[in-house]
């Protein structure tokens, strides 16, 4: 089975920086994409960032250029580095993994349990 676990969450302020990551155990072959969605109370759960095992990144228009997303494939990690954040970046942050192999399994989808990010204005 495979676990992500996510780390760094918290409170900062409107303006901060706060770094995520996410870990992904188990018997894992490969990994195609990672990435980070995040859910706001009262709203749908959405796409942050993602990043495929060549390196190639997608980012939501409303981070763009003050989030970056990177990944370590040795460590099958993925973290997400956010800078000038605001009020509205507010949310659970879920890291996922799409199209997961395993010694047992081929093409999965996984999520985190998330963590809370919150941003004071």
């Amino acid at each position: 089975q495979v676990q992500l676990v996510e780390s760094g969450g918290g409170l900062v302020q409107s303006g901060g920086s706060l770094g995520l990551s996410c870990a992904a155990s188990g018997s894992i072959i490969s990994i195609n994409a990672m990435g980070w969605y995040r859910q706001a109370p009262g709203k749908q759960r959405e796409l942050v960032a993602s990043i495929t095992s060549g390196g190639s990144t997608n980012y939501a228009g409303s981070v763009k250029g003050r989030f970056t997303i990177s990944r370590d494939n040795a460590k099958n990690t993925v973290y997400l580095q956010m800078n000038s954040l605001k009020p509205e970046d507010t949310a659970v942050y879920y890291c996922n993994a799409d199209g997961v192999t395993t010694t047992i399994n081929y093409g999965v989808n996984y999520w985190g349990k998330g963590t809370l990010v919150t941003v004071s204005s």
